[in-house]
């Protein structure tokens, strides 16, 4: 199904960007995962899209942005946008990287791997991360399986439950910093927030 989710955004990826917009409900939310990160720090965003709005605000509060997608079509929207910055077309799951980030995004993302690619994708994260670094994401509130939809056409999501997360956290060496089960202030989203030991 993740196959199908990367063919759906490289089909729909200049709509997506229109719809998507400026909207930026998760502000709060990325305010608080950079807060403390040293400007000039290196993010990973990780399913970036088109950079807009969170990989704008990353570049204009003076991170270095690292952002991968697996759709061409995003990654040369953020490309144009943000030609600095480095932009690679690949799947998170295949992604090797020899670099260490402050801070590590999976936001909008994560969820539509299938829970067993959620579990390895933390694990590896947390490789990537330096020791103190933070990683944000957000999932559904329990575990499960749903069909978004957009344009018409399925959209898969994924999430596991609390616990699973806790415990997916503890392997990989990381802390649990919060946890919102649907945010009301970030439309709805669960959001996670943790640190590397």
């Amino acid at each position: 199904m993740p196959d199908r989710i990367a063919d759906h955004y490289e089909r729909h990826a200049h709509a997506f960007d229109r719809d998507r917009g400026r909207s930026f409900v998760e502000r709060p939310w990325i305010e608080r995962f950079v807060m403390p990160l040293p400007r000039g720090g290196a993010i990973l965003d990780l399913g970036c899209g088109g950079g807009e709005p969170i990989g704008r605000y990353l570049v204009d509060h003076g991170f270095v942005v690292t952002g991968i997608d697996s759709s061409a079509a995003m990654i040369g929207l953020a490309r144009t946008r943000f030609p600095r910055q480095r932009w690679l077309q690949i799947d998170m799951r295949t992604l090797t990287i020899e670099d260490r980030f402050e801070g590590v995004l999976a936001w909008s993302s994560l969820f539509h791997l299938e829970p067993g690619d959620q579990e390895t994708m933390i694990a590896r994260i947390a490789t990537w991360l330096k020791p103190g670094g933070r990683l944000l994401f957000n999932s559904g509130p329990k575990r499960g399986t749903s069909m978004g939809e957009y344009r018409g056409e399925p959209l898969y999501h994924a999430s596991l439950d609390p616990a699973e997360y806790r415990a997916a956290f503890l392997r990989a060496g990381l802390v649990e910093m919060a946890h919102v089960a649907e945010d009301p202030g970030c439309g709805g989203a669960t959001v996670w927030l943790a640190r590397k030991v």
